[in-house]
C-alpha cells in the first residue's frame, strides 16, 4: 500500500507515549508499505531528527511552527488567543494554512491507497473531501481527558475554562470522527468510550490495536542494584495529567508513605517538566530529571514503578515498559485504564492517597511478593503485547480501509 500518515510533530526523539506508540507501529509497516510522513517540525529539530525518520518512512515532508512551553507567558498568551476560538485549543492551534497546502498538493500529485490521521489534529488541515479511504487513529478518547480535567478543578475560574474546552472537544472530536471511514482505538475500554459517546459519527465500530512494548528494549537488567527503598515514574512532564499526577503523588501520597518509610527516594523522569513540577524537587528525596537519554537506567533502579494518575485517557505505555523490564508497578484504577492487567497479579491497583501509599509500602518490605508480581508482569507483556504482535493488527485494519471491506463485523 501506498500511505499518506499525517501527524502534528515528527517522532523523534522518542520522549513521549503517543510517539513510541506510532514509532513502532510504523517500523514494522515500513518493511512492507511505502508511507509518506507530513508533520509539523520545531525550529530546534535536528537533521538527525529528521533522517532518522527514513527508518519508519520513504518520503518526509515537515512545516515549521513553534510550540510555546507549557507555563510559560508565550503559552499563555498564545492560549488568551484562542479564548473564543470554536475549536479547543489542543486542535485549533494546529491550523495551518502551509500544513494545508502541503497536504492538499500531495493528495493532488501523488496516488496513495490510504490516508492516516495520527491524532486527532492533523484533521484540521484536511480538505472535507479524500481522494482516498481514510483512517484516524485515537490514541486516546480526547474529549474524556478534558471532561476529567474540568471535573478535578476547584477554582471557578479555571473550572469554566476547562468546561469550555472539554465542549469544543466533544463536538470537534465528533466532527472529525465523522470524516473517516475508520476509526482505531488503542483499547476496548476506548472503543466502548467512543461508541458510547459519538454513536451517529462513527461509520462503524473502531477497530482496536493493542498497546505494545519493544520487549527486548525494556529488558530486566542483569547489571546494577536495585535501590530497596527508591520509587520512579516516568512519562512527558509537560502533558498535564503527568504533572497533576507527581504533584498529588508529592503532596498527598509521598508524607504517608514516609509515616512507615522515612528513606524512601523517588525520580520522577522525563522531557520539559513544567514550573510545578520542577518545584517538587525542592522536597527532600525527590528528583526531577528532566529529558534523559535512556530512562531504563531510572526504571531498572527502582523497586516500585508507580503510576498515580488521576486524568488520563487511550492507554499508559509506560505501565507496559516498566512491566517488560521487570518492575513491580502500583497504578491507580485512571492510570492503567484500557490495559489487560489484573489486580495482584500483573499489578497493583489502589485509588486513594492513603490505599496507594499502603500498597507501595506492601511491596517494599515484602520482597517474595514483589518478585512474584514482577515476573507475572513479564511474562504477560513478553507473551502477548510484544510491538511484532499489535503491528499485525493495525496492518490488518488498514488493509480492510484501503481495500473498501470496512463492515461493523470486519472491525
Amino acid at each position: 500500500m501506498r500511505i499518506l500518515w499525517l501527524n502534528a510533530g515528527l517522532l523523534l526523539p522518542l520522549d513521549k507515549g503517543g510517539k513510541l506508540r506510532t514509532w513502532h507501529l510504523m517500523r514494522h509497516l515500513a518493511r512492507r508499505h511505502d508511507i509518506t510522513y507530513l508533520s509539523f517540525q520545531d525550529p530546534s529539530t535536528t537533521a538527525a531528527e529528521r533522517d532518522g525518520m527514513r527508518e519508519v518512512c520513504s518520503s518526509l515532508h515537515v512545516v515549521t511552527r513553534h510550540d510555546p512551553a507549557k507555563g510559560s507567558p508565550g503559552f499563555y498568551a498564545d492560549a488568551a488567543t484562542r479564548v473564543f476560538d470554536r475549536l479547543p485549543y489542543a486542535a485549533g492551534k494546529y491550523r495551518s494554512r502551509e500544513y494545508r497546502q502541503t497536504l492538499e498538493r500531495l493528495l493532488r500529485t501523488e496516488r496513495f491507497d490510504l490516508l492516516v490521521c495520527d491524532f486527532l489534529v492533523p484533521a484540521v488541515n484536511m480538505p472535507r473531501t479524500l481522494p482516498c479511504p481514510s483512517v484516524v487513529f485515537t490514541h486516546n478518547v480526547e474529549a474524556e481527558i478534558w471532561r476529567r480535567h474540568y471535573e478535578r478543578q476547584r477554582d471557578p475560574i479555571r473550572r469554566w475554562l476547562f468546561k469550555r474546552q472539554w465542549q469544543r472537544m466533544l463536538r470537534f472530536e465528533a466532527d472529525t470522527l465523522s470524516r473517516f471511514d475508520l476509526a482505531l482505538a488503542v483499547s476496548d475500554t476506548d472503543r466502548t468510550t467512543l461508541q458510547g459517546r459519538y454513536p451517529t459519527a462513527l461509520p462503524q465500530p473502531p477497530f482496536v490495536v493493542a498497546t505494545g512494548v519493544d520487549t527486548t528494549f525494556f529488558a530486566p537488567r542483569t547489571t546494577g542494584e536495585v535501590m530497596p527503598k527508591h520509587l520512579v515514574f516516568t512519562g512527558s512532564m509537560d502533558w498535564i495529567p503527568n504533572e497533576d499526577a507527581m504533584t498529588h503523588f508529592c503532596h498527598d501520597i509521598l508524607p504517608l508513605i514516609r509515616r512507615d518509610e522515612p528513606d524512601v527516594t523517588i525520580a520522577i523522569v522525563g522531557r520539559t517538566p513544567t514550573p510545578a513540577v520542577q518545584r517538587l524537587a525542592d522536597i527532600a528525596g525527590v528528583e526531577v530529571t528532566g529529558r534523559v537519554d535512556d530512562v531504563r537506567d531510572y526504571i531498572g533502579r527502582a523497586a516500585v514503578y508507580v503510576v498515580p494518575i488521576r486524568i488520563g485517557g487511550g492507554t499508559r505505555l509506560k505501565i507496559f515498559e516498566a512491566m517488560s523490564m521487570g518492575r513491580a508497578v502500583v497504578s491507580t484504577t485512571v492510570g492503567a485504564e484500557g490495559l489487560p492487567v489484573t489486580d495482584g497479579r500483573d499489578v497493583v491497583i489502589a485509588d486513594t492517597p492513603s490505599g496507594f501509599a499502603h500498597s507501595v509500602v506492601a511491596l517494599l518490605r515484602d520482597t517474595a511478593r514483589r518478585v512474584q508480581l514482577e515476573q507475572a508482569a513479564r511474562d504477560l507483556v513478553v507473551t502477548h503485547y510484544d510491538w511484532s504482535a499489535v503491528a499485525g493488527q493495525l496492518e490488518h485494519a488498514l488493509a480492510l480501509a484501503a481495500d473498501g471491506k470496512r463492515t461493523a463485523e470486519a472491525a
